[in-house]
């Protein structure tokens, strides 16, 4: 094994793939991210870089092999403490590049970057392999019965939005499907699960998460990954256990999650991918139109988050959940399954991709006309206002957009956001089909 350099942010990731390199006879060279990375990098041979410090981060990976893996979480830079050198700014737009789009765009992009810098970026799975979640139950439970049915609904949510850069975990239990990860993260998510719990949605000791890697996702770096924490979690939301992708998901400090997860009787259990078998299929909508209602018109931006948002609810909609969605810069921020529309509203502004307070507004509120009650619709305008989105589109048959159409549009124009009205033919699912939904907008 060559010696792998390891760009650092923060969380435990980059240790532990230290550790596994070096127990298995590997070096390393940590890069470590001024206030992300833990400071355990100094266990091993390291240097500390800003994050405007892009020529030391090239100059040295490059200096120490070449190899490059790239671990943990960075938060968003003060600008003011960036310290930039010259390289960063020479690398400017290619940096201002990364920041647009979903998860999946933004990382292929880093990585191309680091590649056109002379490194060869490589994965987590590839330097560490013994992270990775193999088939089989981890510990001394397994999946019940019930738990595989939650696990194969889960499954079934993460392949239909996978295509659209969102659902990489999924909360089911009893056959509901209870959460779906959007910006917030997977902890977040189940810590979101344990308050349904406790508002007594009944799903104490039953459920699973169902977690693993989009269709497409850059595994190189970002493989999804749990630990100790997420059996901690898992267990104060009620759940059975953890249904993971074999091959997909990487364990972290693997003998502590175990021990945390016999001991709660808690099951960790790696699924081949597809062996939970299909419960759904998304529906091909090719036809489907929106009509904008409102005075205030949608602008190409805004045309590219419908069509986002649309395509999420109308796949999820065979499954019986994803009544709601935010859209912002073509990203999934937020899901709605068994939360209100306003509840799910109120968690986007917290979400660090979200930028409250910015002065343009930007983002769209997709949601089904069906669980959107006309007596409350002007507060839930409001609330999608307050939240600093550009505007609400409404999805349904025609008798279910009616009673939301004929007030929509003046209380719309009162918040300065502009509304669209989709009407969705009675179409059958097609299981065959997996195209994005093709979505027109009609100006009245």
């Amino acid at each position: 094994m060559n010696r792998i350099g390891i760009l650092a942010g923060g969380g435990r990731l980059p240790l532990t793939i230290a550790e596994s390199v070096t127990r298995r006879g590997g070096q390393v060279h940590i890069v470590g991210i001024t206030g992300e990375a833990d400071n355990g990098i100094t266990r091993y041979p390291h240097t500390w870089v800003n994050l405007g410090q892009v020529g030391r981060m090239v100059t040295t990976l490059r200096s120490e092999g070449g190899e490059l893996v790239i671990a943990g979480s960075v938060r968003r830079p003060n600008l003011y403490k960036l310290r930039p050198d010259t390289s960063f700014f020479r690398s400017l737009p290619q940096i201002l590049g990364l920041l647009a789009g979903g998860d999946d765009s933004v990382l292929s992009r880093v990585v191309r970057f680091f590649e056109a810098n002379g490194l060869v970026v490589r994965g987590a799975h590839e330097v560490a392999p013994d992270l990775l979640v193999g088939e089989g139950a981890l510990g001394a439970m397994a999946l019940p019965p019930e738990a595989r049915a939650d696990a194969a609904i889960g499954f079934a949510v993460r392949a239909a939005l996978g295509p659209l850069d969102a659902g990489q975990a999924v909360v089911v239990s009893g056959g509901k499907v209870l959460a779906i990860e959007g910006a917030e993260g997977t902890d977040a998510m189940l810590e979101r699960v344990a308050q349904l719990r406790a508002s007594g949605l009944g799903v104490n000791g039953s459920g699973v998460l169902a977690k693993g890697p989009k269709p497409g996702q850059e595994l190189r770096v970002d493989m999804p990954a749990i630990g100790p924490r997420t059996v901690d979690l898992g267990v104060a939301a009620g759940l059975a256990g953890l249904a993971l992708e074999a091959g997909g998901v990487l364990l972290l400090d693997r003998a502590e999650a175990i021990w945390a997860a016999n001991a709660k009787q808690f099951a960790v259990e790696g699924l081949p991918a597809g062996s939970v078998g299909s419960v759904a299929a998304y529906r091909d909508e090719a036809s489907l139109t929106g009509r904008v209602m409102s005075r205030r018109r949608p602008g190409s931006r805004d045309r590219l988050d419908l069509e986002k948002g649309i395509a999420a609810v109308e796949r999820l909609a065979p499954l019986g959940t994803g009544h709601g969605v935010v859209v912002a810069s073509a990203y999934i921020v937020a899901l709605a399954a068994a939360e209100a529309l306003p509840q799910m509203l109120l968690r986007v502004r917290a979400l660090r991709q979200w930028g409250v307070g910015e002065r343009r507004r930007r983002g769209v509120l997709v949601c089904r006309a069906r669980t959107c009650e006309p007596e409350t619709f002007a507060s839930l305008l409001a609330q999608a206002a307050a939240q600093g989105l550009s505007g609400v589109a409404m999805a349904g048959a025609a008798d279910e957009l009616a009673p939301l159409e004929d007030a929509g549009p003046a209380l719309a124009d009162a918040e300065g956001l502009f509304l669209v009205s989709c009407h969705r033919p009675d179409m059958p699912a097609r299981p065959e089909s997996s195209h994005p939904i093709a979505f027109r907008v009609h100006e009245q």
